[in-house]
């Protein structure tokens, strides 16, 4: 799907035509469209297919005046119960004619919000100035997202202290891999970004590198976030492992004491039931005797236990 979009009033709307300064949005393309928009446009075809490999690491490349930038974006589905955190690439080609085309598998520009909603004073007509925005709301989404894993991680460390099985801990697993998954994407971004600020490639004027080294900083921040809750991670499934260890311990410790306070009356139970003369059986009072021995016995078994404080 190709969608056309203009700049107006400082925010994309649609367009019918093709004009200077204009957004190309591709979502998921099919081979024809990729086919115009390389003869359109003038765009290498590898340009166009790169972005929509999923495991496309974020760089730079340019080839005949066009330039190609790989970003790797958040992104959550909440139809993935096993990893609903991961992140996808999206590129950003800047033609000769100064349109920007963005193409990935999955609608980007609208994961990041980039139409539906008014940024004052940060979308200007240049190039730079749309790629930059671009780069500042992935880094933002990035914040967003690690947040909300943080808090999905409280919450499942108030179920871990109870827990008996390993559902919170397969959790708290693919929280870790989101974190990796974070973690690696927003290197490779910092090192694209670090290459930008550093080359001519998009022509920064000096704003233009005060707000990339801005949004390097959230970036960096954001890669912070991602080590210092991956190590949390760790070291709360490495004790939480235990405590369900200790749980269920203590839970068959308990059935086990049981056991053997039902074990006394069930001894002698079986020993007065057997076929043979046993002392008492003709008395009239047997019943009584043997089952206040039992109680007694049991007394005494639950004194043992507590004074060596196994309950």
């Amino acid at each position: 799907m190709i969608n056309l979009l203009r700049l107006s009033e400082n925010r994309f709307v649609p367009t019918d035509k093709i004009e200077r300064h204009c957004l190309i949005n591709v979502i998921s393309p099919e081979k024809d469209e990729l086919d115009w928009l390389s003869t359109e446009l003038c765009i290498p075809q590898d340009f166009l297919t790169d972005p929509l490999d999923i495991d496309e690491r974020a760089r730079i490349e340019v080839e005949n005046g066009v330039l190609l930038i790989v970003l790797r974006i958040p992104k959550y589905d909440e139809t993935n119960s096993e990893i609903p955190f991961t992140t996808m690439p999206a590129g950003i080609i800047l033609t000769r004619d100064d349109t920007i085309v963005t193409i990935s598998s999955s609608d980007a520009m609208d994961m990041l919000d980039m139409f539906s909603t008014r940024t004052k004073g940060s979308i200007s007509g240049k190039r730079s100035s749309v790629v930059l925005q671009i780069f500042l709301k992935t880094a933002l989404l990035y914040l967003k997202y690690l947040k909300e894993i943080y808090r999905r991680t409280s919450d499942i460390e108030i179920e871990l202290q109870k827990a008996l099985k390993n559902e919170e801990l397969i959790r708290l697993l693919n929280l870790e891999k989101s974190l990796v998954f974070f973690t690696t994407s927003l290197k490779s971004n910092e090192l694209m970004m670090e290459r930008l600020l550093r080359t001519e490639l998009l022509k920064l004027t000096a704003d233009d590198k005060d707000r990339l080294e801005d949004v390097l900083i959230d970036n960096r921040q954001a890669i912070e976030m991602a080590n210092i809750y991956s190590n949390i991670l760790s070291g709360m499934m490495d004790a939480f492992a235990s405590i369900i260890s200790n749980n269920l311990n203590a839970v068959m410790k308990i059935l086990t004491l049981i056991t053997i306070i039902l074990m006394i009356p069930t001894l002698i139970s079986s020993i007065y039931g057997m076929n043979i003369e046993t002392p008492f059986q003709r008395s009239p009072y047997a019943f009584l005797i043997f089952s206040g021995g039992s109680f007694v016995l049991l007394f005494v078994s639950i004194l043992i236990f507590k004074r060596n404080r196994w309950f």
